[in-house]
């Protein structure tokens, strides 16, 4: 699973996910993504969930750009605990995602395959996405 190899604070606050995405909102190196319809907490879990029902699907055939990293820690004490002494181990590692933000590019498959491949992909995902391509200048567009 994906987690960071160091960090400085090993737990840490919660970052909250409404509202739109600062950066990363166009597609940047493949010709086809999945876009974030709706904010949430992605887990290292579901990414990784999403990377192989893509690249299955496309027969490893194909490259596939993985933009979201999972660098926030969520934290939970364990079960019957009475209240106090500090907060809770560590638990998952998860990616902020915001509305708006490419999550996953792909290229060097037809639109057909891509868009199936990411089809497969948002199943995995707890959020709302569509797919975009990359056809026009400057603005991506959405089907």
């Amino acid at each position: 699973m994906l987690m960071p190899k160091r960090t400085k604070h090993r737990k840490t606050f919660r970052i909250k996910y409404e509202g739109k995405a600062k950066g990363n909102t166009t597609l940047h190196f493949g010709s086809y993504g999945l876009m974030a319809k709706e904010g949430a907490w992605i887990t290292s879990q579901q990414i990784e969930a999403a990377r192989i029902a893509m690249t299955r699907y496309m027969k490893r055939g194909g490259k596939v750009w993985i933009n979201i990293f999972p660098n926030l820690s969520l934290t939970k004490k364990p079960l019957e605990t009475r209240q106090g002494k500090g907060k809770g181990n560590p638990e998952v590692w998860v990616a902020v995602v915001k509305e708006g933000k490419i999550m996953f590019e792909i290229d060097g498959v037809d639109e057909a395959t891509a868009r199936e491949a990411l089809r497969l992909a948002s199943h995995k995902l707890p959020i709302k996405c569509k797919f975009v391509k990359k056809e026009e200048s400057g603005e991506t567009n959405e089907n």
